[in-house]
């Protein structure tokens, strides 16, 4: 089960115009987290939409100009800019403990994309084994199984574990 948040903008579910934008714009991005884990056919109910990306300027503008022209804003008080800039991201790491940079809609602040800043996977080698799906009517690029479980390991909070165990039992089917 996949809960697709509606805006009411024409009613589209904004995961399809959000990844129709990234196609359109050539963001270099990987999908994790809970909708990851529902596409890898796990039912999961989430609300939010995790990102890796890549994390180099020129790939980082391309994703800004995306959640500006679709109206996202940052959670944080800060200009959107900011994400793009690496010793900027290395302060809000080490002072704030920062690990991900929202985005959130204005009209909706249910409506969030989070944007991995604290990464303890490296992108390219995650990148190279990349799952491409066709969803929605677009291309979506999920996180390699084995670096979900991954990743969901180091996070470690009770929804991670429950994924891992789900992740690993369909595995096993």
């Amino acid at each position: 089960m996949i809960m697709l948040w509606k805006w009411k903008k024409g009613e589209e579910n904004y995961y399809e115009e959000i990844f129709n934008e990234l196609e359109k714009n050539k963001v270099d991005y990987l999908l994790i987290g809970g909708l990851a884990v529902a596409l890898y056919g796990i039912p999961r109910v989430t609300g939010d939409l995790d990102l890796m990306l890549n994390m180099e300027p020129q790939n980082l503008e391309k994703f800004i100009k995306v959640m500006k022209k679709m109206g996202f804003k940052p959670k944080a008080p800060v200009n959107p800019e900011d994400l793009a800039d690496a010793k900027k991201r290395e302060d809000w790491i080490k002072t704030k403990n920062m690990k991900v940079f929202s985005f959130q809609h204005p009209n909706n602040s249910y409506v969030l994309i989070d944007v991995m800043i604290d990464n303890p996977l490296n992108y390219q080698e995650a990148a190279e084994d990349k799952k491409l799906i066709s969803c929605w009517g677009t291309k979506i690029y999920l996180i390699p199984k084995k670096l979900l479980i991954k990743m969901k390991k180091l996070a470690g909070r009770q929804q991670d574990l429950s994924d891992i165990e789900a992740l690993l039992k369909s595995e096993e089917e």
